[in-house]
C-alpha cells in the first residue's frame, strides 16, 4: 500500500514526539503515550536513542524508502522501490525450527500481540561505505527467542528470507544463491540492541524496506540485517550466510563495523551519510562500541571480520 506524503510523520514532529517521550519518562517514571503508532511503547526505550551524536540527524522517509539494497528486487538502489509492488507481505508467518522446545509456524499478527513495539533510532552502516540514521519501530529479538525456548545446545541462529520469485523478480537471476540467509551468535541475537523491526517513521515497513518483518543489528554492516524473514533456525554450529558463502574473503560471518579493516576494494575508514556531501569518519562498531565490544573480548577482529 502506498503511503501519501501527508501521512508521513515529519522530521520535526518525530523529534518532538521523542522529546515528549523523554520528558514523560523523566517526570512520571513511565510512558503513557500512544503517539501515532498502532502499538504500545516501552518506557525504557529512549535510552537506546540517546546513543546518537549531536550531528546524527534522521534521514528523510524518502531517503530511507527509495535508496535500498534488496537484491531480491534488483541490483540498483532504486530497484526495490520500483520493483516490489507485487510483493504480498500479508498474511505472514515465521517458522521457528531447530534446537528449540517450541517449534511452530507463528502468525505475525498473533506474535505482535505478545510483544511491545518500541521506537529505536539507530545508525545503519552499509558495507559499501554509505550510511543512514533510521527511526525504526520493533521489538527485541530476545522476545521471540523466549517463545521458541531454545535448547542449551543452540549456539547460533540462522535467518531465512522468503523465496517468492514470482513476486521478487531478482530471485529469478543467479546473482546470489536463493533464498538469502544470515546468522548471529546466540549472545548477539539476545543483545538488547538487536531488534526485529516491523516499521519505520511510525508506519509499517514498505516492501522495499523488508516488509513485514526484518532484523536490525546496528553495530554490524547492513547486509546482516536480513529482510522479509520467513524462518528462524536454532543450530549448534555457525550457520551459512549468503555473502560469506559468495565471497568469504570480502564478507566475514561477523561483519562488525570495523573502521580499521578495509574491504579489499575500498576503505572502511569513512562513510557517506545519505543526504550529505562531506564524508564522515566511520566509528568502531558503528558507534555502539561501549555497548557491544564485550561480546568479542579476546577475539582477533581482523581475522573474524
Amino acid at each position: 500500500m502506498k503511503i501519501l506524503p501527508s501521512e508521513i510523520t515529519s522530521y520535526t514532529n518525530y523529534l518532538n514526539r521523542r522529546k515528549f517521550i523523554k520528558s514523560s519518562i523523566a517526570t512520571a517514571g513511565f510512558l503513557g503515550f500512544s503517539g501515532g503508532l498502532e502499538a504500545n511503547h516501552n518506557s525504557n526505550q529512549d535510552v537506546y536513542n540517546d546513543q546518537l551524536d549531536e550531528n546524527d540527524f534522521l534521514n528523510s522517509y524518502e531517503d530511507i524508502t527509495t535508496y535500498n539494497n534488496f537484491y531480491e528486487f534488483g541490483m540498483g538502489k532504486s530497484d526495490p522501490y520500483k520493483n516490489s509492488g507485487n510483493f504480498k507481505p500479508k498474511p505472514w508467518s515465521i517458522k521457528l525450527e531447530g534446537l528449540i522446545n517450541n517449534p511452530q509456524d507463528i502468525d505475525l499478527e498473533k506474535l505482535l500481540q505478545k510483544v511491545t513495539i518500541e521506537d529505536r533510532v539507530y545508525r545503519l552502516r552499509c558495507v559499501e561505505a554509505w550510511s543512514m540514521v533510521i527511526p525504526w519501530q520493533g521489538f527485541p529479538l530476545s522476545e521471540l527467542i523466549k517463545i521458541a525456548d531454545p535448547l542449551s545446545s543452540a549456539k547460533f541462529i540462522q535467518f531465512v528470507t522468503v523465496f517468492r520469485p514470482d513476486e521478487m523478480p531478482g530471485q529469478k537471476k543467479r546473482l546470489l544463491s536463493w533464498p538469502y540467509v544470515e546468522g548471529l551468535r546466540m549472545d548477539e541475537a539476545t543483545h538488547p540492541l538487536t531488534i526485529l523491526s516491523t516499521g519505520l517513521y511510525g508506519h509499517d515497513l514498505l516492501n522495499q524496506s523488508g516488509a513485514p518483518i526484518r532484523l536490525v543489528v546496528p553495530w554490524k554492516y547492513g547486509f546482516k540485517s536480513i529482510k522479509s524473514i520467513s524462518s528462524i533456525r536454532f543450530v549448534d554450529k555457525q550457520p551459512e550466510a549468503t555473502w560469506s558463502m559468495m565471497a568469504p574473503s570480502e564478507y566475514g560471518f561477523y561483519s562488525n563495523v570495523n573502521n580499521l579493516v578495509d574491504h579489499p576494494r575500498w576503505s572502511q575508514g569513512t562513510e557517506r551519510r545519505i543526504g550529505e556531501f562531506k564524508r564522515r569518519k566511520t566509528l568502531p562498531f558503528n558507534g555502539y562500541e561501549e555497548e557491544v565490544s564485550y561480546l568479542y573480548k579476546g577475539m582477533d577482529l581482523r581475522k573474524y571480520y
